[in-house]
């Protein structure tokens, strides 16, 4: 018979917004249990140790508009937290532009017969733009051109996604570059703006981002709610969700049962439909078949020598090449290396579990890295010191055309078992930044102390981050309008 343990709140998967359940919790008293299927916490947002080089899954700027949010990054972390400057650029045709793109900067790395193109296709999306501007290709070309949409847009977009632009719905780009144009870059080049005007989320400048990596605010978070009395569980996956009509009774993880009054879930919704016992109602079930996913594999090569490129991170637009982006791990801290005079890159490659690309061999993905490496003329083979594979499945959820049924079919469950809730990126199938997957998590805890917070509709809801503080309609607004968004598919008419 299975070991069983109780607690008042019992949490699935210690990411961002699991963690910030039982710190806040802690806060207030309650006690609750974490379990994590993995040897580490920080989900996602983890840091990978190799041999004295840490490195992120994707690069996690620590960046937010809610102050309740960004006290909690300063108490976990202290001195530890450090500010730090914003550089990306996007690599094309041998050169560097500047991201976001800075007009000055983008004339003389295209040359003087390229821009003069390209502002005449300006001029023409503007005199004349193209309707109905239903697809991203469109929308971006009505605002930038035709020809800056061709050389700064597409072949990104296009690697991250795996969709061709003219079937991505123009809804993406008004929400992914929302406050962002041609005509909003040439403004900024001419003057900075002050303290009390708008910058859209785009042109930020600089960000917080823990010393050793973000997986450094997760463990110490870890560290904080355990003096408090949270057991955090390791290596504990979820085997059984057992429910009944009207809630959830246990969970079964690692083999042993869990028991509590409520219950938290920041793990993928596919999952938790697949684990429920016994097997939830038909819509449910064929539900699962509603939730995909864009996946992600990190190649991690350390180099002999700095200053490769003084950049945080660049997006790859050469399409001779299948790296959408590379970071450099340095100068996110400097001590993400173990000295200045080596260097940590992560190529970062998209793809879809199972796929030709997945499928690889590590050794098979370390050799393209390090040839990619030498045809982009960042180093030569021969200063390769060390690699280090990472895959991550389930990277970003893709709002396609069926994820809304799917999501809507786990509300209506949520319905029936009322001490089930959804939280964070995965948990809710939502790409959200850190920040927003916090709120969630931190407004859950609240509503088992009595609050009635819609996590599904955080923008017409309200309530208090902390004692004094209020969270009106218009932070809520706020909060959303930094969240990065998935592109959604064009139907067929």
């Amino acid at each position: 018979m299975a070991r069983e343990h109780s607690a008042p709140v019992i949490i699935l998967g210690a990411g961002p917004a699991g963690l910030s359940a039982a710190y806040e919790l802690c806060g207030r008293g309650v006690g609750s249990i974490l379990l994590e299927r993995d040897s580490v916490v920080g989900g996602l947002a983890r840091t990978v140790e190799h041999n004295g080089y840490r490195f992120d899954i994707g690069g996690h700027r620590f960046f937010t508009k809610i102050p309740s949010i960004e006290k909690i990054w300063k108490d976990v972390l202290g001195d530890d937290l450090l500010v730090r400057p914003r550089l990306s650029r996007i690599y094309y045709r041998s050169k560097f532009f500047r991201y976001p793109m800075e007009p000055l900067d983008a004339v003389r790395g295209l040359g003087p017969i390229e821009a003069f193109r390209c502002l005449l296709s300006f001029l023409r999306a503007r005199v004349s733009p193209t309707l109905p501007e239903d697809d991203f290709a469109t929308w971006v070309s009505n605002r930038f051109g035709r020809r800056l949409f061709e050389n700064f847009f597409e072949a990104y977009t296009e690697k991250v996604w795996g969709i061709p632009c003219g079937q991505i719905r123009a809804e993406w780009g008004e929400q992914r570059i929302r406050g962002l144009s041609l005509s909003t870059m040439i403004r900024q080049s001419l003057r900075r703006i002050g303290q009390n005007g708008h910058t859209p989320k785009t042109l930020i400048r600089e960000f917080y981002y823990p010393r050793l990596g973000p997986g450094m605010m997760w463990s110490r978070m870890q560290e904080t709610i355990q003096r408090q009395g949270v057991r955090v569980v390791l290596n504990a996956p979820v085997e059984e969700i057992c429910w009944e009509p009207g809630r959830i009774k246990a969970v079964r993880a690692g083999g042993v049962v869990y028991t509590g009054d409520h219950f938290i879930s920041s793990m993928p919704i596919r999952e938790l439909i697949a684990r429920l016992n016994p097997a939830p109602p038909k819509a449910l079930r064929q539900a699962i078949d509603d939730f995909h996913y864009r996946d992600f594999i990190t190649v991690a090569l350390m180099l002999r020598g700095s200053n490769v490129f003084p950049d945080n991170w660049i997006y790859i637009h050469d399409p001779a090449v299948s790296v959408g982006r590379i970071q450099n791990y340095g100068n996110w801290s400097p001590d993400m290396t173990p000295g200045p005079d080596t260097t940590c890159l992560g190529f970062e490659y998209f793809c879809q579990e199972g796929d030709g690309f997945w499928s690889m061999s590590d050794e098979q993905l370390t050799a393209k890295a390090i040839h990619e490496l030498g045809h982009l003329g960042f180093a030569d083979a021969s200063a390769v010191i060390d690699t280090k594979v990472v895959r991550v499945p389930k990277a970003y959820p893709v709002y396609d055309g069926v994820y809304q049924r799917g999501v809507a079919a786990i509300r209506e469950f949520q319905r029936a078992v009322p001490n089930l809730q959804l939280v964070g990126r995965n948990g809710m199938h939502r790409y959200n930044n850190q920040d927003h997957s916090m709120l969630t998590a931190m407004l859950a805890a609240r509503n088992i102390m009595g609050a009635n917070h819609d996590l599904w509709n955080l923008k017409i809801d309200s309530g208090y981050l902390e004692e004094g503080s209020s969270l009106d309609d218009a932070d809520l607004q706020v909060l959303e309008s930094t969240q990065p968004r998935v592109p959604g598919v064009l139907t067929p008419a």
